[in-house]
């Protein structure tokens, strides 16, 4: 039985305890004790330090990231469409190859404190099974240091061009955990057949969906129908997540009940802490017990030159564009992007269903932490301190960023 003795740390910036954990799970928390523990192989002194869950980043695309080579000139025409066309046209001419930029990718999230990642990885005619072979490739190399999901994902659609469903197909023999979709009616031009695509492969192969909804509006709530159709059809409560989910942000009048339906079907929301017009409406969808989660989407790539692989800038961020300043209000961003993602990878684990709730350290959840030096959850998000301590499965892991021919981003380097 493996075990790890934390001292002196406090959890959601409370009082001092020492928590033990065996077998990757907390067992119990204690009273710190007057003397701190001393490092060594089974135990680690926090020194005071703040504790929360580890980062859970549930909405990235490791296969275009740029991230630690040097920024380009954005090339892309308005819109997504044109977005997509240039990624398109320019990802073969990244310095490096796919596998070498999601590896480094990868890394930074895990130094920076993530251990639970969601990943996209596009699946086209254009490049065939060559982004998520890359990402695997990253998947693999780190797999004792994090948990990753990858979703096989048709960015250019799935019926504009031949071929396109065998590929995905062949994603998810090979390994991919999840099958995506992507605007059904905006780029397909043909929701029934793009989402009994989708959902078919699911049936098929036993996973769960995870699909792109860009989609504003009235339309936008429709698409969200004809999913939540199929999962109630199918029976798949509990398997399938909506990226970006636009719709729920402009204040419909359908809003409200498509949020309580999104709760009966247990269907989970992930976004970007996207700018004005994306601001997913947290505290309504909190209270229905819709889980929520957060991520790093696109970074330094084709897209757009955002992103830096910390998921507590993302934290800022979320809390920064939905006008949020107390700190419940602060705190609730940070558990969205710790905890709210953690419970999107595992449905057993809790939802955020109300503010104030500081989960991650009963007896029985899983020991995956981030210490770091901040007086309390709304200082670690204002100030996003460097120099963090992440725990994985009960153990204290570290990830060498050092790889050749990239640099790490911003104040980390």
């Amino acid at each position: 039985m493996s075990t790890l003795r934390i001292g002196q740390v406090r959890p959601w910036g409370g009082d001092l305890v020492d928590i033990v954990v065996k077998d990757g799970v907390v067992a119990e928390i204690t009273s710190a004790a007057i003397d701190s523990i001393a490092d060594a192989d089974d135990r680690l002194d926090g020194r005071g330090q703040l504790i929360l869950p580890a980062f859970s980043d549930v909405h990235l695309h490791l296969d275009s990231s740029c991230l630690g080579l040097p920024v380009r000139q954005y090339t892309g025409e308005p819109g997504r469409w044109g977005r997509i066309m240039n990624d398109r046209a320019r990802w073969r001419t990244a310095e490096r190859s796919v596998a070498e930029r999601a590896t480094f990718a990868l890394a930074v999230a895990i130094a920076n404190g993530a251990t639970r990642i969601r990943t996209h990885a596009q699946v086209d005619a254009d490049s065939g099974l060559e982004k998520f072979e890359g990402v695997r490739a990253a998947r693999d190399r780190y797999a004792d240091l994090a948990d990753v999901q990858i979703v096989a994902f048709p960015q250019v659609g799935i019926l504009l061009e031949p071929g396109v469903p065998d590929l995905l197909d062949a994603a998810l023999r090979e390994g991919a955990d999840l099958i995506g979709g992507i605007d059904p009616c905006e780029i397909d031009r043909d929701p029934v057949r793009h989402l009994d695509t989708v959902f078919g492969l699911a049936e098929r192969h036993q996973v769960g969906v995870d699909i792109h909804l860009h989609e504003a509006g009235e339309l936008g709530l429709f698409t969200m129908s004809l999913i939540l159709d199929r999962v109630e059809a199918l029976g798949m409560q509990g398997l399938v997540t909506i990226s970006h989910a636009r719709s729920l942000c402009g204040g419909l009048p359908g809003v409200p009940a498509t949020i309580d339906r999104l709760a009966v079907n247990q269907v989970a929301i992930t976004h970007a802490a996207g700018p004005k017009g994306w601001e997913l409406p947290l505290l309504e969808l909190a209270a229905a017990g819709v889980r929520v989660g957060v991520g790093m989407d696109g970074q330094r790539d084709f897209w757009s030159p955002y992103g830096n692989g910390d998921m507590l800038d993302r934290a800022w961020q979320l809390a920064f564009t939905n006008g949020f300043s107390s700190d419940l209000e602060i705190e609730h961003a940070l558990a969205v992007a710790t905890w709210g993602g953690a419970g999107i990878l595992d449905r057993g684990l809790e939802p955020l269903d109300r503010l104030g709730l500081h989960p991650g350290f009963e007896p029985g959840d899983p020991a995956e932490f981030v210490l770091l030096g901040a007086a309390n959850p709304t200082a670690a998000v204002m100030d996003r301190p460097a120099g963090r301590t992440v725990v994985h499965r009960g153990a204290v892991v570290r990830v060498d960023t050092d790889l050749e021919g990239f640099e790490l981003p911003g104040r980390w380097a």
